[in-house]
């Protein structure tokens, strides 16, 4: 693989974390007095629609999806809609580094999740590294202590949430386009905040409050388009762990934003994820190195 190669799938990985981040600062940013159901839904509409046009001229409509990948592409938004719904209730009330730690323990529970419900192999050092992570999300929450509430533990429930999407995602065959599972996503999110504001309630949008939804829905899309890209380019398994870019880039938003930085039980409780996540992502890359290596 060429070095130039992995060198821009790593500049694209980060340009989409970063992006990602921003998304999720804006929106932090317009809760603060817009219900947060009110803010996903008009994020959506301006995602759904720049995805529709990006899946009508890609022709992602040209063919239906089987009977199996209708099911795990529900399955996929289903995860979609309630991780999204669990983020940014919890992004609502806690410091948006503190999340982002949280959120970073994904590849981890993904790797687990796929030993158990796909039957993927999982040595013993990917399983104590996995553990080792769990113990790092841990000490980032801290259970029992003052410092534990119900929004981190919501954190966490969008992590097992986001692992239903990723899991889901694997299943699907290659003949689904891409944009059609991101416009599928984009529209059920939108839609079903939408379907909520009724019993909600919905409160007047000030200028500020409508550049930062569409603030956040402008970055969304580029973390959209920039995440596909990466996939496209390079090694995957150098590339990944760049997605960790996300974490310090929350970290000095939440600085920068909101004044808020995190303890040093939340950055050691990071640390310890971040290091747990890479290892496991070089330890696949040996094991999968090793079984294509000529016998």
């Amino acid at each position: 693989m060429a070095v130039s190669d992995n060198l821009r799938g790593a500049a694209l990985m980060c340009a989409a974390m970063v992006a990602f981040t921003v998304n999720d600062t804006f929106m932090k940013a317009a809760t603060v007095d817009l219900p947060v159901l009110q803010a996903i839904a008009m994020r959506g509409v301006v995602t759904s629609l720049f995805l529709l046009a990006i899946a009508w001229r890609a022709g992602a409509f040209a063919t239906w999806p089987g009977r199996t990948d209708r099911f795990w592409l529900a399955m996929r938004t289903l995860g979609e809609v309630l991780g999204t719904l669990t983020f940014l209730f919890a992004l609502k009330h806690m410091p948006i580094a503190n999340l982002s730690a949280i959120l970073q323990s994904l590849p981890l529970a993904v790797t687990l999740a796929a030993a158990v419900f796909l039957g993927t192999p999982v040595g013993w050092r990917r399983l104590t590294a996995i553990l080792i992570g769990f113990a790092g999300v841990m000490m980032i929450i801290r259970p029992g202590t003052e410092a534990f509430d119900r929004w981190s533990l919501l954190g966490v429930v969008s992590v097992a949430c986001v692992v239903l999407r990723d899991i889901s995602t694997r299943k699907l065959s290659a003949s689904v386009p891409s944009p059609l599972v991101a416009l599928a996503a984009a529209v059920s999110v939108g839609l079903s905040a939408g379907l909520a504001l009724p019993f909600t309630g919905i409160v007047p949008v000030s200028a500020v409050q409508a550049a930062q939804v569409a603030g956040a829905a402008a970055f969304l899309i580029v973390g959209y388009l920039t995440v596909v890209m990466t996939m496209r380019v390079g090694d995957i398994s150098v590339i990944a762990p760049f997605r960790y870019v996300s974490l310090v880039a929350a970290i000095g938003l939440g600085w920068a934003v909101f004044g808020q930085f995190p303890d040093r039980w939340t950055l050691a409780g990071s640390a310890i994820v971040v290091a747990t996540g890479i290892y496991a992502f070089l330890r696949e890359r040996r094991l999968v190195q090793r079984a294509q290596a000529p016998v």
